[in-house]
């Protein structure tokens, strides 16, 4: 007698289908398990078997099979313990119902009880592409399983009450989808309003959120730069549903859901510095698991005190930027994580922190600033579209009353620029200016002939890169959206160099 039924697995932030199969025959005692399963698939056989005894069921005296399909991917975690349970209640004779349309997930303790997993939404997402109607969850997983339409979820405390609910469905109801459930700690951010000036930082922050574009903050200690960093996410603009589908997907696996739901504001992580290039790009010995990277996926990585990382944590950094997704390859496993990010940095001008501070001495060595500045590679460098420096802030300005603009405020004009963006690239993959492709590339940054001579003129006199002159032009195009101007002119190519011209000053003096 053979017994089927459907569960799934994860392989990078997509679900797969996985078959569960078992089969009873006349024997010796035995309790076997095959498919390519993991060690922690192994042990499923005696947590089952405890949880099938202190449930008041009959384990037969037989020798059992299961088998996990497909057998040529690795079966990975505690996740089969339900379904390996329904199998085993079903050939028992225990459960009668037909499971040809139901899928199971979870983990089981020794008295039958269900534990909450990890990845959960984006296995109910593949269960419902695959055609299964009704999905089985433990209880703690069921706000993030309820999101997707077209499924009907259904919480599960224990085996006990698994075994009802299949037998006697009529009695039991699905959770309803929840679509504004937050789970994100940071569902409040701190409001521009509350930065004292720096109003040059704020204007360039301001751009870089409206163009989607990675930015630099250059400054002594104690100017701002972080303070400034943490606001960027109260002007990012709104996320949409898929956006907030795909980035829970990702946490949901790395398993840093607290609380089930959507994560509906925009992520913002923050590394220390001492992080490796696996906890920066992801990986890992055992499961590959997604890293910083990914985990900012559709919001913000913020690297405080940038020539503090590590050289080869920094250097994992440059193919994600540019690319919005990350290959990670081990073993017989790949898996390609999303990673659609804006890059917020932070750094001193030097080791002291003062070089070039009006108010400060910079005790500093010329050696000493240029092996510290050289920390960070040419080709990284060039993947900040925008630097900016960051002054100390005066007595003035921190006593001032003015009243600033508020988060709110420069959103508006945010959402207006990525308004005018979608509407561009409506036909296209592409989401905002910092994405722009190169066939995409003369036909959206259109710039007058004033333009094209003051563009000549900074290439030729600071030595721009191929790459450089890329970035400026998108910037500039960024800085056009901001004024509502099809057509690029002179004073946004102006300004879009000046975001370039840091780098030469420090690196230059540096070096």
């Amino acid at each position: 007698m053979v017994v089927k039924c459907n569960s799934f697995g994860i392989n990078g932030i997509d679900g797969y289908k996985v078959e569960v199969e078992s089969s009873i025959q006349l024997g010796l005692p035995a309790f076997d398990m095959v498919g390519l399963p993991d060690a922690a698939v192994k042990e499923s056989r005696d947590r089952v078997k405890s949880a099938f005894k202190n449930c008041g069921f009959k384990l037969p005296s037989a020798h059992i099979t299961f088998n996990l399909a497909p057998a040529d991917i690795k079966k990975e975690g505690p996740i089969y313990d339900l379904p390996i349970m329904v199998n085993l209640l079903k050939l028992t004779g225990q459960i009668t119902a037909d499971l040809s349309d139901c899928a199971f997930i979870g983990e089981l303790s020794l008295s039958g009880e269900l534990r909450g997993i990890n990845g959960v939404l984006a296995m109910v997402i593949k269960a419902c592409e695959c055609g299964i109607k009704r999905i089985y969850v433990p209880f703690q997983n069921i706000s993030e399983a309820s999101v997707v339409h077209g499924i009907d979820a259904y919480p599960v405390k224990d085996v006990v009450q698994l075994k009802d609910m299949l037998n006697h469905p009529e009695n039991y109801s699905p959770v309803s989808a929840e679509t504004a459930v937050e789970v994100n700690s940071n569902e409040f951010f701190p409001d521009f309003s509350q930065v004292k000036g720096q109003f040059e930082a704020k204007r360039a922050l301001e751009i870089a959120a409206a163009g989607g574009h990675n930015i630099l903050l250059i400054g002594p200690p104690g100017s701002g730069k972080s303070m400034l960093a943490k606001r960027v996410p109260s002007i990012l603009p709104d996320m949409t549903f898929e956006e907030m589908i795909e980035t829970t997907k990702i946490h949901s696996i790395a398993g840093n859901l607290h609380r089930d739901g959507l994560i509906t504001t925009r992520p913002f992580r923050s590394p220390h510095h001492t992080v490796t290039p696996v906890g920066l790009g992801g990986g890992g010995s055992g499961k590959i698991r997604p890293g910083e990277v990914s985990l900012a996926h559709n919001g913000v990585l913020f690297l405080d005190e940038l020539p503090e990382f590590s050289r080869a944590a920094l250097e994992v950094l440059r193919q994600p930027i540019e690319d919005g997704q990350i290959t990670i390859s081990r073993s017989g496993q790949n898996c390609t994580y999303p990673c659609s990010i804006m890059v917020v940095a932070a750094m001193n001008p030097c080791p002291c922190g003062y070089f070039g501070d009006e108010t400060h001495k910079c005790s500093c060595s010329d050696v000493k600033i240029r092996r510290y500045l050289n920390k960070i590679s040419g080709p990284l460098l060039d993947r900040f579209d925008i630097h900016v420096e960051v002054p100390p802030v005066k007595f003035d300005e921190l006593r001032s009353t003015e009243v600033t603009e508020t988060s709110a405020e420069i959103k508006k004009r945010v959402d207006r620029a990525r308004e005018i963006q979608r509407e561009r690239f409506k036909d296209s993959s592409t989401l905002c200016n910092s994405k722009i492709n190169a066939e995409q590339f003369e036909k959206v940054c259109v710039i007058d002939k004033e333009a094209e001579r003051t563009l000549k003129n900074s290439f030729e006199k600071l030595g721009l890169t191929a790459r450089a002159y890329d970035r400026v032009l998108k910037v500039a195009r960024t800085i056009a959206d901001l004024d509502e101007s099809e057509i690029i002119h002179s004073d946004h190519v102006l300004e879009a160099v000046q975001y370039r011209s840091l780098d030469r000053k420090y690196w230059s003096a540096g070096g």
